[in-house]
């Protein structure tokens, strides 16, 4: 599955989720559903990739501004919430994750005080449900899922660049690298 394709199936769960009214989430496991195991297996390598290209600090600072807070695990929910936004915000945040600011879903949850925007665990567990289904739950998706990565010619994983690292609990640094994002949820604490 090439890169477009990928989002291609983000984007149609997307707008099946709004007409249906029903969650993302839900959705995007429906749209996947339709789809060949192997297709299923190549949209969780695609996954993965775009997932792993948000493990960076400057992301990680804006899920720990918005989230008051950030554990290994939220973080993994907040970059799949960032997925589940489409090609057009996972493209802008990734570039500058202060722009998440100008996010609907961001500003009404920093007004509202609420910690779980941007946070769908759900996202992460789509294709293993979409495989379940399909298989009646006769083959199991991380069987399917090791077997699947190892026919894929080895690749040289590495841990990639993070990014310089720094404080994330000093608000006079989060207000200087997030200024947006610090001046929605640190008001208490602005610099």
């Amino acid at each position: 599955m090439h890169i477009d394709q990928f989002w291609n199936v983000i984007e149609s769960a997307r707008a099946a989720a709004v007409g249906a009214g029903k969650p993302f989430d839900e959705a995007l496991v429906d749209r996947l559903a339709t789809c060949p195991k192997r297709d299923i297996l190549e949209y969780q390598e695609r996954f993965d990739e775009v997932h792993d290209a948000l493990y960076r600090w400057d992301v990680w600072a804006a899920a720990y501004v918005i989230g008051g807070g950030c554990s290994d695990d939220s973080f993994m929910d907040f970059r799949a919430g960032l997925i589940s936004l489409g090609r057009e915000w996972y493209e802008r945040a990734a570039a500058c994750p202060d722009s998440l600011a100008d996010h609907r879903a961001v500003v009404d949850a920093s007004s509202a005080y609420r910690d779980e925007a941007l946070f769908y665990e759900e996202v992460n567990y789509a294709a293993g449900e979409a495989f379940e289904r399909i298989t009646a739950g006769g083959e199991d998706f991380y069987q399917a899922w090791d077997r699947f990565r190892l026919e894929r010619l080895p690749s040289e994983e590495s841990d990639g660049d993070m990014g310089e690292d720094f404080d994330f609990d000093d608000p006079k640094e989060m207000h200087r690298r997030l200024p947006r994002l610090a001046a929605l949820y640190l008001r208490a604490n602005a610099a």
